[in-house]
């Protein structure tokens, strides 16, 4: 059959066999928004004509539906090009294959190779801050700053806590942060535990706890747990050996201490830290716990006061004649009972430092804030107070059957014991204190 003139018009409704000549010569006829030259060659590929431009199509049925795909512009996709990709489209239809779903799977393959080579890159830095960010709402305050506070960076300059350097130093863990996630190996591990030890053992064991817990989330996610293998690389007996175990604490003051220890409190210059340090051991609360009292928390009326317990929620304790007059005798700063004359809206930080010189004046060595809370239970055997009127002002679980369920002692029993061991502990230190007086009417400080 001879080819057509170039002036002959084109049927655009029968296939035909396409040249480039054709495909030039095109064009959508007046009137018409959009006309479609099929090729006779490659059935279901056509070339879309509008006024605008010219465009590729494939159609094809698969399994009784209708498979629209668009191959691109004219002359961007040529002739030989989109009947090449009509071919193998041609060719998946005729198998019952959906390009749709075999790219889809082609996509999320990559997606899955692309995800296993970052997290092969990963760096540790980069999982723990994803670590954190998802385990965050299931931590308390405390233990999301222990995270924070392990792997900070150092080197800022400041007064506190930094042996006179002078700045900051790094937390034990931020020298593993730089590591990619997949060199965090056993003997890695073993060799950052015998370092960090010999400086400071304490810190590195919770940073090694830390550590195991978060290698262990690692291996829980698809991700990573490629990365890191089948056993969590911190849990080695040689890391473990390298730590040391903790030595239990037992600095305690001894009744014969109770004199120069409260004359020496008493006579700091900073009152908010003198009633911290006295309310500690006539409470034996946790640190922690008296920082974190508001004036919210005493209840005059009741002579209660309410501590905000790790292990309860909160417990409710006897308000002491004594504590109860330290206290309303302090300014009141801000809703903190003790409250940071630097740091507004925010309670002191704990008075090491200042504890340390009183003890070192008292000549009494090695007593921690801790200490004072173990003072308060292993002074009160002196009066033989029962055991659990003791554990249950300082918050300890109830550690016998009847304790937990049978016996339940309201405020004011509490008071009785309670109120016996302030009287003797001042008695022995020689603290003259009327316990009939009213409290001091409390003052706001600007």
């Amino acid at each position: 059959m001879a080819r057509p003139a170039r002036h002959t018009p084109i049927d655009y409704t029968a296939a035909h066999s396409l040249t480039n000549g054709l495909l030039e010569r095109a064009s959508c006829p007046p009137g018409e928004a959009e006309v479609l030259l099929k090729d006779a060659e490659k059935p279901g590929l056509r070339l879309r004509i509008t006024h605008a431009g010219k465009h590729w199509s494939f159609e094809a049925r698969i399994n009784g539906k209708l498979l629209k795909r668009s191959l691109g512009a004219w002359p961007a996709i040529g002739l030989s090009e989109a009947r090449e990709e009509a071919h193998r489209l041609r060719g998946m239809a005729e198998r019952g294959i959906d390009p749709r779903d075999a790219e889809r799977e082609q996509a999320a393959a990559k997606a899955v190779q692309a995800a296993a080579a970052a997290a092969q890159a990963a760096t540790i830095a980069e999982v723990w801050a994803a670590y954190v960010a998802e385990r965050t709402p299931h931590w308390g305050e405390l233990h999301r700053k222990d995270h924070e506070r392990l792997t900070r960076a150092g080197g800022e300059t400041s007064k506190r806590g930094t042996r006179g350097r002078g700045v900051t130093i790094a937390g034990p863990l931020h020298p593993l942060l730089a590591l990619p996630l997949r060199d965090l190996t056993a003997p890695v591990i073993e060799a950052w535990a015998a370092r960090e030890t010999q400086t400071r053992p304490t810190p590195a064991r919770l940073a090694w706890r830390l550590l195991k817990a978060f290698l262990s989330w690692c291996a829980e996610q698809p991700q990573y747990a490629p990365v890191l293998g089948s056993t969590n690389p911190a849990k080695t007996k040689k890391a473990r050996e390298a730590l040391g175990k903790p030595k239990a604490k037992d600095d305690s003051l001894l009744k014969e201490q109770l004199p120069a220890w409260f004359a020496a409190v008493r006579n700091i210059s900073n009152p908010t830290v003198a009633a911290y340090l006295q309310t500690l051991l006539l409470t034996g609360a946790r640190p922690g716990e008296v920082l974190a009292m508001r004036w919210d928390d005493l209840n005059t009326q009741w002579k209660g006061l309410t501590i905000r317990d790790k292990v309860e929620g909160e417990r409710v304790i006897p308000l002491t004649p004594y504590v109860s007059q330290m206290l309303a005798a302090l300014p009141r700063r801000n809703e903190f009972v003790f409250a940071s004359n630097r740091n507004e809206n925010k309670p002191l930080t704990e008075p090491n430092h200042a504890h340390d010189k009183a003890c070192a004046v008292a000549g009494i060595d090695g007593l921690t804030l801790h200490g004072l809370r173990r003072s308060f239970g292993t002074l009160s055997e002196w009066l033989e107070v029962p055991a659990g009127v003791v554990a249950q002002i300082q918050g300890h679980k109830p550690s016998a059957t009847a304790e937990k369920h049978y016996r339940v002692r309201p405020l004011d029993l509490l008071r009785v014991h309670h109120e016996r061991i302030e009287a003797w502990a001042l008695e022995q230190a020689g603290v003259q204190f009327d316990a009939k007086a009213a409290p001091g009417a409390l003052r706001v400080v600007a």
